[in-house]
């Protein structure tokens, strides 16, 4: 269904009527979805606190981490290796992602002020970016299993331009998954919101239903369920094989590190991935039975924000993960800080390896890494 800018949508009874010179989208109280009506005042309130204060927080630190770990690889972009270039990708869709907040916040305390067509655009580039960090996430795991366990090269370091059409790959699928966001998201002004507009997902009414369970499954199935197996499998395996070798600094350093990827991950994204299926199953229980009481739901609705802004610092997370861990990189960062006065404790010499990444330790290959 193609929508004109000066066109408005009156949702009433199930039925669509078109009038003019409005370009958001209003929901009648005796509108589409029926039952209950509870006054979601407290949530919203809530909303307009907590999302501008913590989305501001990521936003900065985020910001800072990422872009280090952005100029340090690009200042060294002739000798990445293979995890160096997922490690770009990684922070360069976090920093994507991390841009779309103030959007977010701004709409958390005033509403939706930008439109339609910005909406779509904020919302795809969300939607894309949020994909993108968790499968790269996974492709840096497998990368890791693949050359530790079983000293394998995913990708020819002398052929960085493979690792570069793979995280393309990784983003043209990401960019299939966000066709939904192209077509659906709107402005839409909610009189159970107190008219307030906002950026939303409308789907049709035949099928209104499916959408909605099929994005939520979808979005549990490729946003978390298959990373964290993933995840869970190449580090457990990364850990057992770390345990059969000799006894060192190197060795506890790396198991630290990893045993830190797998609780920043599951810490930020699980809370919210349960809040998600309890918010699904509840809307569901609605639907058959109109049993919810508005205290569940406003519940639910606040502790959704909550976990939403939680799995949301992971971004800020991943640069002190994934990159400041790593001797070499903290070489490389006081190298260009230096000139800028900066002055940091040097890294000693015997600790830098030629061979490896900018953010590990020691060769790929060494089940000994310490990553």
């Amino acid at each position: 269904m193609s929508l004109d800018s000066d066109q408005k949508i009156t949702i009433s009874s199930g039925e669509m009527n078109f009038t003019d010179d409005y370009d958001n989208y209003t929901y009648d109280d005796d509108g589409c979805c029926g039952g209950l009506v509870c006054d979601q005042k407290y949530s919203m309130h809530f909303d307009s606190i907590f999302i501008p204060v913590l989305y501001s927080l990521a936003l900065i630190v985020g910001l800072v981490g990422n872009g280090l770990v952005l100029v340090v690889l690009w200042k060294k972009r002739r000798s990445l290796n293979v995890t160096d270039i997922f490690i770009l990708h990684l922070g360069l869709s976090d920093t994507l992602l991390l841009l779309t907040m103030p959007f977010w916040a701004i709409e958390a305390v005033k509403g939706w002020l930008f439109g339609t067509a910005l909406c779509k655009l904020t919302g795809a580039l969300f939607k894309i970016n949020f994909y993108c960090g968790i499968f790269m996430l996974s492709c840096i795991s497998l990368d890791r299993y693949l050359s530790i366990v079983h000293a394998v090269q995913m990708y020819s370091r002398k052929k960085p331009m493979v690792t570069h059409c793979c995280c393309l790959m990784v983003w043209l699928f990401c960019l299939l998954l966000s066709i939904p966001d192209w077509i659906f998201l709107v402005a839409f002004k909610d009189s159970r919101r107190h008219d307030k507009i906002e950026c939303v997902s409308f789907y049709p009414n035949s099928s209104r239903e499916s959408w909605h369970l099929g994005t939520r499954v979808l979005y549990h199935i490729l946003g978390f369920t298959l990373p964290a197996i993933m995840m869970l499998f190449c580090y457990s395996c990364i850990l057992l094989r770390l345990r059969r070798g000799s006894q060192g600094m190197q060795k506890k350093r790396a198991i630290h590190v990893i045993v830190a990827l797998v609780l920043a991950f599951f810490i930020t994204w699980t809370p919210y991935n349960i809040t998600l299926m309890v918010d699904t199953i509840q809307n569901k229980a609605h639907k058959l039975d109109n049993q919810t009481s508005c205290d569940s739901t406003t519940a639910v609705d606040v502790a959704l924000t909550a976990t939403t802004t939680l799995s949301y610092l992971h971004c800020c997370i991943n640069p002190v993960l994934y990159a400041f861990v790593g001797v070499k990189f903290r070489q490389h960062l006081l190298d260009m800080l230096r000139p800028l006065g900066f002055t940091l404790r040097k890294v000693p010499a015997g600790l830098v390896s030629r061979k490896s990444s900018i953010w590990s330790d020691s060769v790929d290959t060494s089940y000994t890494s310490a990553f």
